[in-house]
């Protein structure tokens, strides 16, 4: 069950889950949790709705941009990510509880207000609660002896009589095996435990009495709410003009979707398990293929002479760059698989344990939302997903035709001011360019990511992106990446992005998702933003409307950059290579 951790997890405590409700977007809180994440919203307004793209959480992240939707401005109180929380949520104190309130969900940021019943209005997660505390008493320690003076060791016999556990030492010493005590009956603890463990499964079985009327038992399932419901629930008239079904009849079939679904997860499964095995096998190809390349090339150079003696140094440091590369890229595939995998395997676990349970309607409390989620998950292995970014064959030749003369020529040029544009074939799919490439925009609310043509190792490199349209303050971000950043975000939040985001009043730097060094000053329509790479110095530094902005925004800079800016439809931008480096710059 360790594989399942994380589904039973609360994800504002991020402990296992006690006292669970469902709220209405199908996940789970501990009742206490949710207590403290409700929030009073004033008179005639709607909660919030938070955007529930994983795309857009730096919104939350940044705490300058937060404080202009304090609760002092907006009346309300909110809670926002945090990596100091146990699961990234932080819990602001629980607001008095007015009859305007609401509670919103700390996965999907989704929100909904409180009715006068308050949080009973939610429905108590029987099949959650009985599979935790089925997985607490499988992980439960071992029970220690009771007569033991000073730290008890673990017990390895129970007295039923006297209803008392002994090691070995306190049992021979305390409870022998002869005179009055001999006919008492000795047995091992974990037959104790093993009886114990029986009782929460056998109350499980119970009959669920509906949460609106005590007396009644949980007979149909309502098609229309997707909940289980009882006959006086169809009388009263709420239910009674939905279409229901016997609650049995949909236990069953939705028992038998949710197996269907998992058959599907499981051949998945299978195949990343087989794929894994192949990106290992491939990172000894590499490490053959790359040792073989480098044999070679030694060869061809020695074969040069003293002519090529020189260079022979460089272009093995490029072969390793590039077997480097190649492994770093396998390697990431296979962590990002894992995870993938392990996510999928936890889910598995989790909805066999559902499948056991013998409760029709919490099985139906929850299964809508299960069976959906798994088929969800199914589609993540998408075409394309179970195939290696990269293969084991290294396409670099070395020509030993030329004459003598032209061998001090042989190496990788790059030029100190390179011209480049745009890179149509690993660009974002939203993303639209025209101009021969030089002009970008996007088809998304959400922001994307496009990579120049260039890759910069060395040398010093300056280019500029005009603002062409600038509508309703977005947030652009500019700077550079590796050819493996995340396209579906704002350049920055992955670690393989530097950048600056700039919106119509201020900056921030980001990395690896962490904003630093707010700085006043930021866009309109025509203004222009510079971009210095100088790998000489290590640095990147950005410019708007040709003034330095901020100071030196990152140093330590070692590795391969391409030109990268992100972008949603808000925003468009032209870019401008082969300039010269600005010369007010400022002393560092």
């Amino acid at each position: 069950m360790d594989k399942m951790d994380e589904e039973l997890k609360c994800p504002v405590c991020g402990s296992l889950f006690k006292d669970p409700i469902i709220l209405p977007c199908s996940h789970n809180v501990c009742l206490a949790c949710a207590r403290n994440i409700i929030v009073q919203t004033p008179e005639g307004e709607t909660p919030p709705h938070s955007r529930a793209s994983g795309n857009s959480d730096y919104d939350y992240l940044d705490m300058d941009k937060m404080s202009m939707y304090s609760e002092t401005d907006s009346g309300y109180g909110s809670y926002t990510p945090c990596l100091k929380s146990p699961n990234g949520v932080r819990v602001f104190p629980p607001a008095m509880l007015h009859r305007h309130c609401s509670i919103t969900c700390p996965l999907c940021h989704r929100s909904v207000s409180l009715d006068e019943r308050g949080l009973r209005g939610f429905p108590r997660n029987r099949l959650l609660e009985a599979i935790v505390s089925r997985y607490q008493q499988s992980r439960s320690v071992a029970v220690k002896c009771q007569l033991c003076d000073r730290n008890p060791v673990e017990a390895t016999v129970m007295c039923e009589q006297c209803d008392v556990f002994y090691c070995t030492p306190c049992q021979q010493r305390c409870h022998p095996s002869r005179g009055p005590l001999a006919k008492h009956r000795l047995v091992p603890p974990t037959q104790v435990a093993g009886a114990s463990q029986q009782q929460p499964a056998a109350s499980a079985r119970k009959l669920a009495t509906c949460a609106d009327h005590d007396v009644e038992n949980y007979s149909m399932y309502c098609i229309n709410c997707k909940i289980p419901v009882c006959f006086q629930c169809l009388e009263e008239g709420k239910h009674g003009k939905h279409d229901v079904k016997p609650l049995g009849a949909m236990w069953k079939q939705h028992k038998c979707q949710l197996s269907q679904a998992l058959s599907g997860v499981s051949d998945k499964a299978k195949d990343a398990k087989e794929f894994l095995v192949q990106l290992k096998n491939m990172l000894q190809q590499i490490q053959e293929n790359g040792v073989e390349f480098e044999a070679c090339l030694v060869a061809q150079c020695d074969a040069l002479i003293d002519a090529l003696t020189r260079q022979k140094a460089k272009l093995l440091t490029k072969v390793t760059k590039e077997r480097e590369y190649k492994l770093k890229v396998v390697r990431d595939q296979i962590t990002h698989c894992t995870m993938k995998l392990r996510q999928t395997t936890g889910m598995m676990e989790y909805c066999l344990e559902v499948i056991k349970e013998n409760d029709p309607s919490g099985f139906l409390q929850i299964s809508d939302a299960l069976i959906k989620r798994v088929q969800s998950s199914q589609d993540q292995w998408v075409k394309g997903a179970l195939e290696p970014k990269v293969g084991p064959e290294f396409d670099l030749s070395v020509n030993t035709d030329p004459l003598l003369q032209a061998i001090h020529q042989l190496d990788f040029i790059q030029a100190k001011v390179a011209w480049f544009t745009f890179d149509a074939t690993s660009a974002h799919r939203d993303i639209v360019l025209t101009n021969d490439n030089q002009t970008v925009s996007c088809n998304s609310y959400d922001d994307r990511v496009v990579l120049g043509t260039a890759a910069f190792s060395k040398g010093v490199h300056y280019w500029e992106l005009c603002v062409d349209r600038y509508d309703n303050h977005p947030d652009p971000a500019f700077g550079v990446a590796r050819i493996n950043t995340m396209k579906d975000m704002m350049l920055g939040k992955d670690d393989k992005a530097w950048a600056m985001y700039v919106d119509n009043n201020r900056s921030w730097f980001m990395h690896n998702n962490s904003h630093t060094s707010r700085a006043e000053g930021g866009i309109a329509k025509g203004s222009t933003v510079g971009i210095l790479l100088d790998l000489n110095k290590h640095t990147l530094t950005f410019f708007i409307n040709k003034e330095q902005h901020g100071p030196v925004a990152f140093e330590n800079m070692e590795g391969v950059f391409m030109p990268a800016v992100s972008l949603n439809r808000n925003v468009q931008v032209t870019l401008s290579t082969g300039l010269d480096v600005p010369k007010n710059m400022q002393q560092p």
